[in-house]
């Protein structure tokens, strides 16, 4: 969330698909439907919008995932006590409202899975699940902007491609591309579900819910499926379009250690800030990104020196220091991959004490003939 984060054009599509999900669990909660009233007779407008959605629904139901169909699973849930219906259809209401969990005094958020039996629980898991599974993936019946086709609707592949269209940096597109996480290279592009689908299976194809990010990003060992509110408050907590973190993060650096940390522009993102720091290791990542920068930038003086002396010209003044530094700093492209990193490293060599320890560090090329250390 170091970079700005978007709605992307077809948006609409992924918003109305979590409509059409919301549709079919209104059906099966229906106190007044049983496991027989599942059919394709049955599902006609009004219980979905248009007939397009209820013959996708229809021809989705029928997909078979681990040896079982989804029309199974919708029956499971169709087959429910009335009382448990209820609290699945709960839960479903306050799931669908995510946006006002961001608003002044949001409704309690759930924690714990609905009390109704494991069957039913994992009924509705895959069930939803498979819109993002085998829907998002196949094709919705939706084009971009949410109006119902039946064929050409958005897919994963274009989903994923128009992300990276709408936040790319650079618009050539031989350019690198950019986390919009954690400012680093975009490479491996795995599509991470901000609040875990695991836990929440209604947002698995929610627009507000999917983020192209780099997998290193979406590593068990960072973000992976942890949560990201704190006991069902997101009080603490940024979010990728509800509440973003850009501009709110700022890189102080350490140049005794060579050590990045973070810390909040504004004091109240101060928890926020250290929150998405624990999830995403993003002082441990950048730290390790300022090291292998600084030393770069050493060993590229160094050669130069070598260079210099090389060609019978005096060693580097600290006025010289300073001035290529200004320059590296002004020529320093926003669009490529550790912006942020990259310019704190140079914002650190810019201190009078370290130009001055570079001043006598590499003087010693002319006086002792040191040999390259730094390459």
């Amino acid at each position: 969330m170091l970079k700005p984060i978007h709605h992307v054009p077809c948006s609409p599509a992924l918003r109305a698909c979590r409509r059409l999900q919301e549709h079919l669990a209104a059906w099966l909660c229906d106190p007044a439907v049983a496991a027989a009233d599942i059919s394709q007779a049955n599902l006609v407008p009004p219980r979905v919008p248009t007939q397009i959605e209820a013959d996708w629904l229809w021809a989705f139901l029928q997909k078979v995932d681990a040896k079982k169909s989804l029309l199974a699973r919708a029956q499971t849930l169709a087959s429910l006590p009335i009382a448990d219906k209820g609290l699945l259809q709960q839960r479903v209401n306050v799931v669908s409202e995510l946006a006002s969990q961001f608003q002044s005094s949001p409704p309690a958020w759930p924690i714990a899975t609905p009390p109704i039996s494991k069957e039913a629980w994992l009924a509705f898991k895959e069930l939803m699940e498979a819109f993002y599974e085998k829907g998002l993936r196949g094709g919705l019946p939706y084009a971009a902007d949410g109006t119902p086709v039946t064929v050409g609707g958005v897919t994963y592949a274009q989903f994923v491609q128009t992300f990276r269209n709408t936040h790319r940096l650079n618009p050539n597109p031989g350019a690198r591309e950019v986390c919009v996480l954690c400012g680093g290279p975009l490479e491996d592009i795995e599509v991470d579900h901000w609040i875990a689908k695991s836990t929440y299976p209604l947002l698995s194809v929610c627009a507000d819910n999917l983020l192209p990010i780099c997998a290193t990003c979406n590593s068990t060992d960072n973000k992976g499926s942890k949560p990201v509110h704190s006991n069902g408050s997101f009080a603490d907590w940024f979010h990728p379009y509800w509440r973003n973190a850009g501009g709110c993060i700022r890189l102080d650096y350490d140049l005794q250690t060579l050590s990045i940390g973070t810390s909040a522009t504004n004091p109240d993102d101060t928890t926020r800030v250290a929150k998405l720091d624990q999830l995403l290791n993003l002082a441990k990542r950048w730290t390790r990104e300022f090291k292998a920068e600084y030393i770069k930038r050493r060993g590229d003086f160094h050669r130069r020196g070598q260079l210099r002396k090389h060609h019978n010209q005096p060693h580097y003044t600290q006025a010289e220091l300073l001035a290529h530094i200004q320059t590296e700093q002004a020529v320093l492209s926003p669009t490529e991959p550790h912006y942020e990193v990259h310019s704190t490293v140079l914002a650190a060599l810019l201190e009078q004490a370290r130009l001055a320890a570079w001043e006598t560090e590499l003087g010693l090329i002319w006086d002792d003939d040191v040999s390259e250390q730094a390459a």
